[in-house]
């Protein structure tokens, strides 16, 4: 057998194996790009059902900031119109804003669930810190608040509710809604106030709409809300006007209370779920231990049920509010007093005591305007 060296090998190719192997280098445009990266966003549709949103998962988050950005830039949504069959980018930058849009805008981050929102950057570091500093987690229980606030971004679709400007620490109630940074936000609940540095403050409890909370104090939230911040009004403003006179200077603190008549007569003692519903800035055990003597206590001794400490109030707007809200759950009854004069109570209703219980929150948050009380059914629905 004859053998052949490697350059007799390499030089005997009829077939031009061992030619030269040259990489083939297709030409990409830019526009081929701008295509593809549009198409990764029209696969995500085909996926979901939906456009990308700034949720919590990084590559979705991806994808809406790409299609934010071409939405916006009108050269680049032309190019890709003869793509676009979702109608995608139709959202153009000249198109207005909905509500929804601006909610969901989430140019300052707060989307970003490893950083606090009010993390502060490039600034020299502090060397004395705080006791305290509120964090921002995820929300276990969120499924608790999703409903109210698709109920609030309704609103604000109808124009039953505004975003207006923030104006004072004080209308950082619970039950309120406000917009940060372009985040929808809810206080569910207000702690203990208490004073610090000769001003009032407290520890809230604050979801945001993306599912996260936090437990800032009252003073740091309306802090961001007067650089950036807007608030949201409630469904009938109007209504309640003059409830609340509260400002710096108030140390007054009232109370409303439940009082259940132990009266002998047979209009009121047949009742059943009859109580009066008061307010009182003095101690409430001082206000009726003359109960027996006064017609809107229906002459007749009482027995405190429940007593819910809150700022002072209108005592006439509270019980014009209660009026409104119970309506036909009025008590309808005449009381003659010791000299034979005759009175029309009107702070007596027919409730089941849950009911009550809700309505005080209601009125203590000032959202009892959203809601009616419906008395044949004995349940308090949303309006």
């Amino acid at each position: 057998m004859a053998k052949f060296s490697l350059d007799e090998i390499l030089n005997n190719d009829p077939l031009g194996l061992l030619g030269e192997v040259k990489a083939k280098n297709p030409i990409v445009t830019a526009d081929d790009r701008l295509v593809a990266s549009f198409e990764e966003i029209n696969s995500f549709f085909e996926a979901h059902g939906r456009e990308p949103l700034p949720s919590m998962d990084i590559n979705e988050r991806g994808l809406y900031a790409r299609l934010k950005g071409l939405r916006e830039n009108v050269n680049k949504s032309k190019s890709l119109k003869e793509y676009d069959r979702f109608n995608l980018l139709q959202n153009s930058a000249s198109a207005p804003k909905s509500i929804d849009d601006i909610l969901n805008d989430d140019a300052f981050g707060l989307l970003d669930e490893e950083e606090d929102i009010f993390t502060l950057k490039h600034i020299p570091k502090v060397t004395t810190m705080p006791n305290y500093v509120a964090s921002r987690k995820r929300c276990k229980n969120f499924e608790k608040f999703e409903e109210i606030f698709i109920a609030c971004q309704k609103d604000l679709k109808q124009g039953r509710r505004e975003l207006i400007k923030f104006q004072n620490e004080w209308q950082i109630k619970k039950g309120y809604f406000f917009v940060l940074k372009g985040v929808l936000l809810y206080v569910a609940d207000v702690g203990e106030i208490f004073e610090s540095s000769g001003k009032k403050n407290a520890r809230l409890h604050v979801v945001f709409e993306n599912g996260t909370e936090s437990d800032m104090l009252l003073r740091s939230l309306s802090a961001e809300l007067y650089k950036d911040g807007k608030r949201v009004t409630e469904y009938d403003e109007r209504a309640l006007e003059g409830l609340y006179n509260i400002s710096d200077e108030d140390k007054e603190s009232g109370y409303i209370y439940v009082l259940e008549s132990l009266s002998n007569d047979d209009r009121i003692s047949t009742k059943k779920n009859l109580y009066k519903i008061g307010f009182s800035k003095e101690n409430v055990k001082e206000r009726i231990k003359n109960a027996k003597n006064e017609p809107t206590y229906l002459m007749a001794e009482v027995k405190v049920v429940a007593i819910y400490e809150c700022f002072n109030m209108n005592s006439q707007k509270l019980e014009q509010l209660l009026h409104k809200f119970f309506g036909e759950a009025c008590l309808d009854i005449e009381i003659f007093d010791s000299k034979g004069k005759g009175h029309r109570p009107r702070e007596w209703f027919i409730a089941p005591l849950e009911i009550i219980d809700e309505v005080i929150s209601l009125i203590v948050s000032g959202r009892i305007v959203e809601y009616r009380y419906d008395f044949k059914e004995e349940k308090i629905k949303y309006v």
